[in-house]
């Protein structure tokens, strides 16, 4: 009996962090919204109806370790304006389509995940100047499309399993393997 009462009370503390972490980002006009460490499955689409009023003024958002499974294309549609995505130890397999129309993202992490491919279209966000993959079941990563990339500065793709052809790829960025 107890665990069944506790769990509920747990829910909805996670629910109560979460709204007045959103508050907190509203109120005070902050540039960033960090969910990180709230327990989240997936980007709560209420946030989405919350938060409307300020979307473009968010240029930074940790959703670092949860549980979330996938992201949709709204995120990306919702917060274009968006520099840096912090999505760290959760368990993404995959991004939306959508990620690659992100013109000013500059940073992105997706370390600690359960990637099994490289998302191809980061590849196509020409302003991304950091990515991390560290720690994920990556195998190739598209070396070419990364070198063709403009602003990129650095890849973390530390304790993956890729292949040695991967890496010997003539490329302009710190590669970290």
């Amino acid at each position: 009996m107890e665990t069944i009462e506790r769990e509920p009370n747990r829910m909805a503390q996670a629910v109560a962090n979460v709204a007045r972490r959103i508050n907190a980002t509203m109120e005070e006009q902050r540039d960033s919204l960090d969910l990180s460490d709230c327990g989240l499955v997936s980007f709560p689409d209420g946030v989405f109806k919350m938060i409307r009023s300020c979307t473009d003024n968010i240029q930074k958002i940790s959703l670092a370790n949860n549980q979330i499974k996938a992201l949709s294309n709204k995120f990306f549609l919702t917060f274009t304006q968006l520099r840096e995505l912090v999505l760290q130890g959760n368990v993404l397999t995959t991004l939306p389509e959508a990620i690659g129309n992100m013109q000013h993202l500059i940073s992105v992490d997706l370390s600690r995940n359960t990637l099994r491919v490289f998302p191809e279209r980061l590849t196509d966000v020409s302003s991304l100047q950091h990515i991390s993959v560290e720690e994920n079941h990556i195998t190739e990563l598209p070396m070419e499309k990364l070198s063709l990339m403009p602003a990129l500065k650095s890849l973390d793709a530390r304790s993956n399993p890729l292949t040695p052809e991967t890496t010997s790829f003539p490329h302009h960025f710190t590669l970290l393997t």
